[in-house]
């Protein structure tokens, strides 16, 4: 028996010279596998080798059909024909259709996108353009351009590429759908192909990507663009907003290194009222109609907590309870807050321009909204040296002032302001400082988030006076979690009163501000 190299070079020469063999590796492979499988087969006729073409094209086939590559009958190829036929280019319908499928629809899409823009130019970019006017125009444009392409799309696959498209052009990318989504309330991108989102507290890995590095910068840009920011490789941090209000912070390479960041939280367009925190479990209708009274009575709040805890959240309904006939200045570093009430200024912080000139920071704004005549100043987040101004405030006629601030519990709270007013530069010894917070400060809110996702608040804190060099705190309202948790590791704690009355309620009086001393009772709760 002659070895399989000899078997192949005769399989050659015979094809070469019926005119049937091209020296190609296909053909060889074609070749090979015939060879081996008579070499499985001694007792069948030699097989005649198979033409190139109808060796690629039998992508069903076990065996080779008689006459084009022999008689060989049997079910299937052996292992090494099997590889041989792989090693040949496997070009069976079946097996790429999805792959070459996305891509002709990716390529149609930026072909579709690009004329588009070409088309539609600046007024994708008109500021004095309606929302609703610049989606009838791209949606109409859109169409005649899909109708003008010659590639023959499926109603399915047109209606995808037309959302997408859409998507990109008047919204943000991959990601809107999320940002339209009621059960999202956070997305998180880490890099143009790993998307994250908050669904119920729990973090869960989202199907969107972008299509690359390009793409996500492209949306980054559009949303800060907006509000007039920037971020680049000279500036490669920026917190925005949405339309809606919700908050945006990206962070670009350098910085981040494995692609730029994106995270936004979002605000429902509805904002969470006091029913709602109450449904949620947040606190109990005792201490809602305790922080009103707090509220109305003009005391000085500061509602603290690690993030994601729901501090902007709190701070949104405690707002609400401001009288509407009172004016009210919200200073914040992206706007957030959504008042109700009829006279609200809204200011907003304003980072440095390209030459590092052109900030307005928190304390500016602090400082500027003392000359604007405020009944009311509340800031979103208090947490650099504006803790100074803001205790000025607090303690030169402007009760009723509210504030955020990020801390572990009551006592860090106070610890944190303290630190921030010595970032002033000041040189203040630390019992001026804490003579200044007990003064300022009446109450503090404090507010957590737990492991399975709900948050809560967990301090109601009184504020009462030095003593010494230490201020004295007493908690109010604690939460109690000796409820433990139930079957799905859901918490079942709530808050409770702990039966002290606090000293601040004969300011609450002076203020024509009643409350149901019932409220403290332990047992009520």
């Amino acid at each position: 028996m002659s070895s399989l190299s000899d078997r192949l070079a005769a399989a050659r020469r015979e094809a070469a010279a019926q005119g049937k063999h091209a020296a190609t590796p296909a053909a060889d492979a074609a070749l090979l596998a015939g060879v081996v499988d008579a070499a499985s087969a001694p007792e069948a006729p030699a097989p005649a080798p198979a033409a190139p073409a109808a060796a690629a094209a039998a992508p069903a086939a076990p065996a080779p059909p008689a006459g084009e590559a022999g008689s060989d009958t049997r079910s299937a190829p052996g292992p090494l024909s099997s590889r041989a036929a792989a090693a040949a280019g496997d070009h069976r319908p079946g097996r790429r259709l999805a792959g070459n499928d996305t891509e002709r629809l990716e390529d149609l899409k930026a072909s579709v996108h690009g004329e588009l823009i070409k088309q539609l130019g600046p007024h994708l970019y008109d500021a004095e353009m309606d929302q609703d006017e610049l989606d009838q125009t791209v949606r109409s444009v859109l169409s005649e351009v899909l109708g003008a392409q010659d590639r023959p799309l499926s109603a399915s696959d047109r209606a995808r590429v037309t959302q997408e498209i859409t998507d990109d052009i008047l919204g943000y990318g991959p990601i809107d759908p999320y940002l339209r989504d009621p059960e999202v309330s956070e997305v998180m991108v880490n890099g143009h192909d790993d998307v994250w989102l908050e669904k119920d507290g729990r973090l869960v890995k989202a199907e969107a990507h972008f299509a690359d590095e390009a793409h996500l910068r492209r949306t980054i840009d559009k949303i800060v663009s907006r509000i007039g920011r920037r971020v680049d490789e000279s500036s490669p941090m920026v917190d925005a907003r949405l339309p809606d209000g919700s908050r945006v912070n990206a962070i670009v390479p350098p910085l981040a290194i494995d692609g730029s960041a994106l995270t936004i939280r979002k605000f429902s367009t509805d904002p969470l009222t006091v029913q709602d925190l109450i449904n949620f479990g947040s606190f109990t209708p005792q201490t809602a109609d305790f922080l009103d009274a707090c509220v109305r009575g003009r005391l000085n709040v500061i509602v603290s907590g690690g993030t994601g805890a729901g501090k902007t959240t709190t701070l949104n309904v405690l707002s609400s309870f401001i009288p509407r006939d009172e004016r009210i200045v919200t200073i914040e570093d992206a706007a957030e807050l959504q008042l109700k009430q009829d006279h609200v200024v809204r200011l907003e912080s304003r980072p440095a321009n390209i030459e590092g000139k052109g900030a307005v920071t928190i304390r500016d704004l602090v400082r500027n909204s003392l000359r604007m005549r405020p009944d009311r100043i509340v800031v979103g987040e208090v947490r650099d040296a504006s803790a100074l101004d803001m205790l000025q405030a607090m303690n030169t006629g402007h009760d009723g002032s509210i504030c955020t601030l990020h801390s572990n519990g009551p006592r860090d709270t106070l610890s944190r302001m303290e630190t921030m007013v010595l970032m002033a530069g000041m040189e203040l010894p630390i019992r001026a400082i804490r003579e200044q917070v007990a003064s300022a400060v009446d109450l503090i809110v404090h507010q957590t988030r737990f492991k399975d996702g709900s948050r809560r608040i967990t301090h109601i804190t009184e504020v009462e006076r030095m003593e010494g060099d230490i201020i004295t705190l007493q908690d109010i309202f604690v939460f109690d979690n000796s409820a433990g948790f139930d079957e799905n590791g859901r918490i079942l704690g709530r808050l409770r009163s702990t039966g002290l009355r606090p000293k601040f309620l004969e300011k609450l009086a002076y203020a024509n501000v009643a409350v149901d001393p019932t409220i403290f009772r332990t047992e009520r709760l």
